[in-house]
């Protein structure tokens, strides 16, 4: 697959930032009568203090409840009547609204985001009702086994850092925080200079950015104050965590400190990952899209094949600052959490010691590379990879993909291994069945 298919997403993107800071991206795709409409905003749970954790998340709620020109039970049927869809999601360092319908219907989308962006209504009301849900959804996420371990973990490994707190939220904060907390928060980020809309499909780049300035260009550029976020520590040692709960199986996962994605490191830590664990797409939204390829990745051969485990995964997504490297097992049937544990702990030392070969290197950046095409297969997916990575590396990251991967030694590889996977920066989680469950 030649680099010029890989990188379609970034290629003839017209970019401009209107008078109020507001940077547009704009990619024809004349595949079908389509368009995605994504708005950005560089602002997550990595932006939160103590006592405002989930304030974000629990923001980006309340921005479908209604805005001063869009009552709350008119703002679905504006996209659905022209055969769209749309939705949403916050992370650590973003959050994020999509549509996508009919090409038709460009003008109505940018009018859905143009209000969210300015005239959300946070009636005291439906924050109270909202309330009620996130901290549900919470809930439901902790009565999850392997969601609650992961949480626990990532909460142990990152002390200081915001990343470390869950991005619904700690249950304390939400049940303390006000209407008001969350309107200061919405107005304080949800400014043109933090924002980052894209526009990908069956368009017209000048008509859009015409279309845009309409929309938004009214909109006050207002002043970014961001929080600072505090640098995490070096780790000193292990660290474990250990829970014990009704249930039927063990999970295990250990976490070793990451890169941020523009750190040099990153790079041969994902062909690391794919060797491990078998590769996947690069970013929150695609990497989860479908098994990876894992018949040969070394953690699947010697922990899955031989009757250890009965599944693994890893994860390293890029982020702004540094975060977690994660490997994930569940445990097989009758097999000891210390064996699992130790079998795997053996392969990541065995990484440490003698490295990884050219060919395993070789397969890793190919099926990276295949990924990369994947995340290319619909304007929805294209739309999302320019605004992700705008957003959380800045411009002309994503053209960088391919040359980065393409470019990983072996030799890199195993330098990267020894610098992040050393055993006094991993953090050990344990789930395992309570003894006294029935």
């Amino acid at each position: 697959m030649p680099p010029s298919d890989v990188l379609s997403s970034i290629a003839d993107v017209k970019e401009a930032i209107l008078d109020n800071g507001l940077k547009i991206l704009v990619k024809e795709v004349r595949t079908s009568s389509l368009v995605s409409v994504w708005c950005w905003y560089r602002v997550g749970s990595g932006d939160e203090r103590p006592g405002l954790t989930g304030v974000s998340h629990w923001v980006e709620h309340m921005n479908f409840k209604g805005t001063e020109q869009i009552p709350r039970d008119r703002m679905k049927g504006i996209v659905e009547k022209f055969g769209g869809m749309w939705n949403g999601y916050t992370w650590v360092d973003q959050t994020t609204y999509l549509e996508t319908a009919s090409s038709a219907a460009l003008d109505q989308m940018l009018f859905i985001e143009a209000q969210r962006m300015s005239a959300s209504l946070f009636e005291p009301r439906e924050c109270e009702a909202e309330r009620t849900v996130v901290i549900s959804e919470l809930q439901g996420g902790e009565n999850d086994p392997e969601q609650l371990l992961d949480l626990e973990v990532t909460a142990t490994a990152l002390r200081v850092h915001p990343y470390g707190h869950p991005t619904i939220g700690w249950l304390q904060d939400l049940e303390s925080m006000t209407r008001a907390d969350l309107y200061n928060h919405y107005r304080r980020y949800y400014v043109p200079c933090n924002a980052t809309l894209v526009v990908v499909g069956d368009v017209e780049a000048d008509d859009v950015l015409r279309r845009a300035e309409r929309h938004f260009g009214h909109i006050p550029a207002g002043e970014l104050a961001r929080y600072e976020r505090p640098a995490e520590p070096p780790q000193a040692g292990e660290r474990r965590v250990m829970l014990e709960r009704e249930g039927t199986t063990s999970y295990l996962k250990l976490a070793y400190p990451a890169p941020a994605a523009r750190d040099e490191a990153f790079f041969p830590l994902l062909v690391l990952d794919a060797i491990l664990t078998g590769a996947k797409g690069v970013s929150l939204w695609c990497a989860f899209r479908g098994a990876p390829p894992q018949r040969k990745s070394r953690l699947y051969t010697s922990l899955v094949d031989c009757g250890l485990a009965s599944s693994v995964s890893g994860a390293l997504l890029p982020t702004r600052d540094p975060y977690l490297y994660t490997l994930s097992f569940t445990a097989a049937d009758g097999v000891a959490p210390d064996a699992l544990e130790a079998a795997a702990v053996a392969q990541v030392e065995r990484v440490l010691r003698n490295g990884v070969t050219d060919e395993e290197v070789r397969r890793a950046r190919r099926q990276l590379r295949a990924r990369l095409v994947f995340e290319n297969d619909s304007v929805t997916n294209v739309a999302h990879q320019l605004g992700y990575f705008e957003t959380v590396a800045g411009n002309g990251y994503l053209g960088q993909l391919h040359a980065r991967m393409a470019s990983v030694t072996a030799e890199q590889v195993g330098t990267v291994a020894r610098q992040y996977l050393t055993p006094r920066s991993r953090t050990v989680g344990w789930f395992q069945p309570s003894r006294h469950a029935a």
